[in-house]
């Protein structure tokens, strides 16, 4: 297997450009019912304008040369081509910091942050402060395009040896949704190299009515969020795990199918009250739609559901790996840290008063701060690393 990097450039052929637009043109509409918002999914105008917008006003080049500004790499790794933005800060002495996406989300979660965090000073922070940025594209999703027996734990060591060869002996990792779950792993199998997790969920440390303390009125919130996730939002979650193959087909034929599937969980996981894109810019949530459909990775990306489903409401192995938690109050499932403690070291927890699953494309300015603020106390053991 080759080691090597080579760049990578986004350049979509009009071909596939002008595909989707023939298909957006012939949408064959199912009705809807009025007066009900999003009760029964997603509502039928609001698809429509959304879609109207995709295909009229929505401009793909502009937001593919915005994605281009970033420098891009593919590397092999475990027999598959593993996408992955690098950028560099001009600060001496940067921490690597390796930020991982979840699903229904890609790369375009973090473009509002990388500035900030490889080059602090111009964006009203400290040089001490400055990251060496790597966000990855996990394979079956996006860039990395399509895969097949890939789990959490599989890209977590793809992780690992992608992190070695760019040559950073230790580093720190921040992971939400499918993200948290890869940067979690990352720590139990690279321990001597991760110096400090930053995660935005633990899958394990929500609560359940055996488990939430109903005279604390933050558990019994966190209890009625859980809840709300597990009966009323969860199809989504029980399809991917038990028929990714039935659901790709859809998805991978139809753009407002794959955008409908999309769309939906921005307005139900987000801080959003009508519509996501009140949390969300438009433009970003329809690039983010647009990675999943130009790679036609509905279904490799479904499967890491399947992959994982045998392991839903175990604890995750106990990790030294420093520990810090930013809980965002509208996520899908909100942690509670005194079960969280069970089997983490947590030694940071943050409690925002905004903000939502996708927390760095939400509120990027809170998760900026709060990664910084995270990792000054192990910048010391990373400088030394890079030292040799």
């Amino acid at each position: 297997m080759s080691e090597a990097i080579t760049p990578f450039r986004i350049d979509i052929p009009q071909s596939q450009l002008d595909d989707l637009h023939r298909r957006l043109d012939a949408t064959r509409w199912t009705d809807g019912v009025t007066g009900v918002g999003w009760a029964q999914g997603i509502p039928l105008d609001y698809t429509q304008e959304l879609v109207r917008y995709w295909r009229t006003g929505y401009d793909w080049r502009a937001q593919e040369a915005r994605l281009n500004a970033f420098p891009q790499f593919r590397t092999e790794i475990d027999g598959h081509d593993v996408h992955f933005l690098h950028v560099r800060s001009a600060e001496p002495g940067a921490m690597p910091l390796i930020l991982t996406h979840g699903w229904p989300g890609s790369i375009v979660e973090f473009l509002e942050v990388i500035g900030p965090l490889t080059d602090p000073v111009t964006h009203g922070g400290r040089a001490e402060d400055a990251f060496d940025v790597v966000v990855p594209t996990i394979p079956g999703f996006g860039f990395s395009g399509p895969a097949v027996g890939w789990s959490t734990s599989r890209a977590a060591r793809a992780w690992a040896e992608l992190m070695r060869r760019l040559g950073y002996e230790r580093y720190a990792a921040h992971g939400e949704d499918t993200g948290a779950a890869i940067s979690r792993e990352l720590a139990v199998i690279d321990p001597d190299h991760v110096v400090a997790l930053h995660l935005t969920m633990i899958a394990s440390a929500t609560v359940t009515p055996e488990t939430a303390d109903l005279d604390n009125p933050a558990e019994k919130r966190a209890l009625q969020l859980a809840q709300r996730a597990q009966y009323e939002l969860s199809a989504y979650a029980l399809l991917q795990a038990t028929r990714p193959q039935t659901l790709s087909y859809a998805l991978a034929d139809s753009p407002v199918g794959q955008l409908a599937w999309i769309v939906e969980r921005f307005k139900d996981w987000t801080d959003s009250t009508d519509v996501p894109e009140e949390a969300v810019d438009r433009d970003a949530m329809l690039t983010n739609v647009m990675i999943y459909w130009l790679n036609a990775t509905a279904g490799s990306s479904a499967r890491y559901y399947y992959e994982g489903a045998a392991t839903w409401g175990k604890p995750e192995p106990e990790t030294d790996v420093p520990v810090a938690v930013a809980v965002m109050p509208q996520d899908l499932g909100v942690p509670v840290r005194r079960i969280a403690e069970r089997n983490h070291n947590i030694v940071r927890w943050t409690e925002f008063d905004r903000g939502g699953h996708f927390a760095a494309m939400e509120e990027p300015d809170l998760i900026i701060d709060d990664l910084r603020a995270t990792f000054r106390a192990y910048r010391r053991q990373a400088r030394l690393a890079a030292a040799g």
